[in-house]
């Protein structure tokens, strides 16, 4: 069988793609010289009161940037069209354009049922007049549908941990020695130095960035928000004492308390255990203030609905911790938590150490964050007004403040759990935490890179994927800003 070429025999669209990116390159390039150089557009009013300006060269280069900007992204579309009907004949791209299959058909449902209803969707549907933040968005969820359709084995072509013979440092396209039925004919993006498939590891990593970031981030939300508040509206000697304890973690660098966390003599005493129970339990208390500061003077729909809500989260919760029936399971001593029949799902040890370590160290920063809004926002009219009504101080907090800091923190979740994927990817390249096996990106990247000067290929798909992933959630934060500044 032949090894697979980058574009197969869709290569006629090569050297149009180079000239139109060239072309970008330059016109880029040209811009940002003429927007220090030249002087701006002149404006002027006609006198039927109607604004017109002369393009000169300004426009004629913006006009270049726009045409040649459309070009690359046509042809780039072109590419992943042509590529998901003739698969392997348009070589690599047109191969791997087939296995994303579901999550074009998932990206593609999302963003017209999505544009349809956009008026009624609130904040999120304004994202969809923002140019940036709809690219952010898309490259977001393209990583999001990567994971959750690689968790379920429809992208990946083989097993990410299994070994084939003869397929060690091989490059991308390499078709398989000996084929058995049932099995993927190549190594779309080649095999790494242990003969594992790149391709299929690049997408079970995506998986776990997707389960690990966005709940470390929400966890650590819930953590800075349930202490900020109230350090923020009380003041006083509450907020010192919270102050100097989120400074206090600050002061240390993250690398360092990482490595502190997750070392074997430390995870021994049961320490993440106990950080565990004790940042996992937020969330808890968050929704039963929540709920009480809402419903207190309707006792009696609040007190089955806060037993009902805090049965199943306090369910969730021992789940969480408890691991084999245990919270803590060490040689030494054990302290008993949910039953086996009852536990809903074991967290592996190296997963719920990063976990804790990053919800750990990203709470002092949100609890930060909320301070600040908090000793902003309470000195406004509508707070004094709730304060005038007779209005609790939880109530004031959760829904008077809360609500009007909405807009900074939900940017700041975006950007923070890009933070998280940058933070999981180190982990992963210094071995910290989760098993050398696994095929997180951080991981990938640091048995790649061993061999970087020999073989590229095992260690940029993973890179790439980790940036586009980052990058894709910096342009969501800035579209989710622009739109939110525009109410």
């Amino acid at each position: 069988m032949e090894p697979l070429t980058w574009t197969g025999s869709i290569a006629f669209l090569n050297p149009i793609l180079l000239l139109a990116l060239a072309a970008l390159a330059l016109s880029i390039i040209v811009w940002i010289v003429a927007s220090i150089f030249l002087p701006e557009q002149q404006i002027t009013v006609n006198s039927d009161g109607s604004v017109s300006s002369s393009g000169g060269l300004r426009g004629l280069i913006q006009t270049a940037l726009h045409y040649s900007f459309l070009a690359s992204v046509g042809l780039s579309v072109a590419y992943l069209l042509l590529g998901i009907f003739m698969g392997t004949n348009a070589g690599i791209i047109g191969a791997m354009s087939q296995q994303f299959l579901p999550v074009w058909v998932a990206l593609i449902i999302m963003f017209a049922s999505s544009i349809a209803f956009k008026r009624r969707l609130g904040l999120y549907g304004k994202l969809y007049d923002s140019p940036i933040g709809m690219i952010g968005f898309g490259l977001v969820m393209f990583w999001v549908f990567t994971g959750i359709f690689g968790a379920m084995d429809m992208i990946v072509t083989h097993d990410p941990l299994t070994q084939l013979s003869g397929m060690k440092n091989k490059v991308p396209g390499t078709p398989l020695p000996n084929l058995e039925d049932g099995q993927y004919a190549w190594y779309l993006l080649g095999g790494d130095n242990l003969a594992r498939d790149v391709f299929s590891r690049m997408v079970k990593g995506a998986w776990i960035v997707v389960q690990i970031a966005p709940l470390a981030t929400m966890f650590a939300f819930m953590v800075g928000i349930t202490l900020g508040l109230p350090a923020g509206y009380y003041g006083g000697r509450l907020d010192t004492f919270l102050s100097f304890l989120a400074n206090l973690i600050l002061a240390f660098p993250v690398i360092l308390l990482f490595y502190l966390l997750v070392t074997p003599e430390i995870v021994a005493t049961g320490v993440p255990n106990y950080m565990a129970a004790v940042l996992f339990v937020f969330p808890i208390l968050f929704l039963a203030v929540l709920l009480n500061s809402r419903f207190y003077t309707r006792p009696k729909f609040r007190t089955p609905l806060l037993v009902a809500v805090l049965g199943i989260t306090v369910w969730l919760y021992l789940s969480l911790i408890s691991t084999g029936g245990y919270v803590i399971n060490t040689d030494d001593y054990r302290i008993w938590g949910l039953p086996t029949y009852l536990d809903l799902f074991d967290i592996p040890g190296g997963i719920l150490v990063v976990f804790v370590s990053v919800v750990f160290v990203n709470s002092p920063t949100v609890f930060r964050i909320v301070r600040g809004l908090a000793l902003d926002i309470k000195t406004r009219d509508y707070v004094a007004a709730a304060q005038t009504r007779g209005e609790g101080p939880w109530y004031i907090m959760l829904w008077e403040i809360l609500p009007n800091a909405r807009g900074p923190l939900i940017v700041d979740f975006c950007l923070r759990i890009g933070y998280t994927t940058i933070l999981l990817g180190t982990l992963g390249f210094f071995g910290l935490g989760l098993p050398p096996e696994s095929p997180d990106w951080g991981s990938t990247i640091n048995e790649g890179r061993k061999l970087l000067s020999i073989y590229l290929h095992p260690a940029l798909p993973p890179a790439f994927a980790l940036l586009s992933l980052v990058l894709g959630l910096n342009l969501l934060a800035d579209g989710l800003r622009e739109e939110s500044l525009k109410d």
